[in-house]
């Protein structure tokens, strides 16, 4: 199965949206409260690892193809589309922002935004193994072109020894 544009356009447009609002909200923050930010800069960054982390376990046990990859490109529009709308963001809400602070936005800043994009999906990725899906594996429901140990037994005669020497 392929991976479809629909799939990561997705995840990379949603996460830009988001990453975006919560720069812009941090800058506001940053220039209502200059003394008292890093609490609310920690809660935001605690949130936007949520998102992105919650996001990828729940491709992981719904099993969504090619996840690695859809989410490698979903990240890449996230940092530049983070950049872009952030940059417009602080702009309208905050301050004086302008085309002289995009340079610094498209490359440091869409790049932490990726980071902080990717490395919570890949931890996702290893929650959402842990998510027991009721009656899915229990009852013979394996994924599609998997062999259950149940089917291997009906397959194959038992027989007595090592399996590396010569059968009789």
């Amino acid at each position: 199965m392929r991976t479809t544009p629909r799939t990561w356009l997705l995840r990379g447009g949603v996460l830009a949206v988001v990453h975006a609002a919560a720069e812009t909200l941090r800058a506001d923050y940053g220039v209502a409260h200059p003394t008292s930010r890093t609490l609310f800069e920690a809660i935001v960054l605690g949130v936007l690892v949520g998102v992105a982390a919650v996001w990828g376990a729940t491709d992981t046990w719904r099993e969504v193809p090619d996840r690695g990859r859809v989410w490698l490109i979903a990240c890449l529009v996230a940092g530049w589309g983070a950049a872009i709308l952030g940059i417009i963001g602080k702009s309208i809400f905050v301050d004086q922002t302008g085309v002289a602070d995009l340079g610094g936005a498209l490359t440091g800043g869409a790049a932490f935004t990726a980071l902080l994009v990717l490395v919570p999906a890949c931890v996702g990725f290893l929650a959402g193994r842990w998510i027991r899906v009721p009656g899915r594996a229990r009852h013979g429901l394996a994924a599609e072109g998997t062999v259950t140990s149940e089917e291997t037994a009906d397959d194959e005669p038992q027989r007595g020894g090592s399996r590396s020497g010569p059968r009789s």
